[in-house]
């Protein structure tokens, strides 16, 4: 599926982009083109890679007209760039709709222009029944890449869209880990937002696995859900306790726009949930059962074991994998 593939990574120098350049570049890809609008990030990855395959584009996904051109005879599309911190867009929510909606609307136009052939967005368990602007924004990215597949003429257009959707990456930037091994290591309280809080939990080389099986084995105007851990903040804080002496805990309560548990599938989209072995499929409601059924050569079944696919329902990790994960991410 992806030897001799051109493909564009939108947002390709954040930390999913520049991982998943790294495991794309493992296949005999053609080219991979990384746009994105920031340059000293762009000079940094390519000096770090070295690869002659990549090639780095400045622009942004607001800016239509450069997509058009960024899209020329590529065959696959990831589109990862976002506005993604909560706080940030609670404050500046129509910055966060300009390139959160108006730019993936843009990457799909873009995308029909050029006759790509797969275009996959990166969602997230916050566009998930969402409480903040930013679940909101990519809640409104998802609609777009699965309707799109709406207004396709097959005879002409070879085009596919979906979506990926799963919760925060371990130990990412912005994510709880980082900022619990700084505090303890400056001997400074761990800030605890809420003990009950839970969350999914997903490495990256899981989510690199995830993007890629789908994108070889998706079909198109679907949503994929991998079946993934989850754990919660007491866990978390349990573990570091042990880990570091003296370890002070402070609780400081839910942040503006934060869940105390997070949802990868709600009880209405439970409706148009399928169980693939290890990932969930959201079919879009305009597709008959039976349509899907034949897709997918019979190997896929109506969920018919959960009500809702929570961060609190699903299976929580051991003391023993989070301080795994924990090891693995100081390294």
């Amino acid at each position: 599926m992806l030897e001799g593939k051109k493909i564009l990574i939108t947002g390709g120098t954040g930390s999913l982009g520049q991982a998943l350049t790294k495991r794309l570049l493992e296949f005999d890809v053609d080219t991979i083109r990384i746009l994105s609008r920031n340059e000293s990030k762009q000079v940094q990855m390519s000096s770090e890679f070295s690869d002659t395959r990549l090639r780095f584009l400045i622009g942004d996904i607001r800016d239509k007209e450069r997509l058009i051109k960024s899209m020329e005879d590529i065959d696959i599309v990831f589109h990862a760039a976002a506005l993604k911190h909560v706080p940030i867009i609670e404050y500046n929510p129509f910055e966060a709709i300009k390139t959160n909606v108006v730019g993936s609307q843009n990457v799909i136009d873009a995308s029909l222009i050029q006759d790509v052939e797969k275009v996959i967005c990166i969602g997230t368990d916050k566009a998930v029944s969402p409480l903040n602007t930013y679940g909101a924004t990519k809640l409104l990215m998802e609609k777009l890449f699965i309707s799109a597949n709406n207004y396709l003429n097959i005879d002409k257009s070879r085009t596919k869209f979906f979506a990926v959707r799963y919760g925060n990456v371990f130990g990412s930037s912005g994510s709880v880990i980082p900022i619990f091994l700084e505090q303890a290591k400056n001997n400074k309280k761990i800030t605890i937002t809420n003990e009950a809080m839970t969350r999914f939990s997903i490495t990256m080389d899981q989510a690199l696995d995830f993007i890629l099986d789908c994108t070889i084995n998706g079909k198109a105007a679907e949503i994929y859900v991998p079946k993934i851990k989850g754990y919660s903040i007491s866990q978390i804080k349990d573990v570091f306790q042990e880990s570091f002496d003296n370890c002070e805990i402070e609780n400081i309560g839910i942040r503006p726009g934060e869940k105390l548990h997070e949802i990868l599938i709600n009880e209405e989209e439970m409706r148009y949930c399928w169980d693939l072995e290890n990932k969930f499929m959201i079919s879009n409601p305009s597709v008959k059962d039976d349509d899907i059924i034949k897709s997918y050569n019979s190997n896929i079944k109506k969920n018919s074991n959960l009500t809702s696919y929570t961060s609190e329902n699903t299976e929580k990790l051991s003391s023993e994998e989070i301080k795994k994960l924990i090891l693995e991410f100081e390294k």
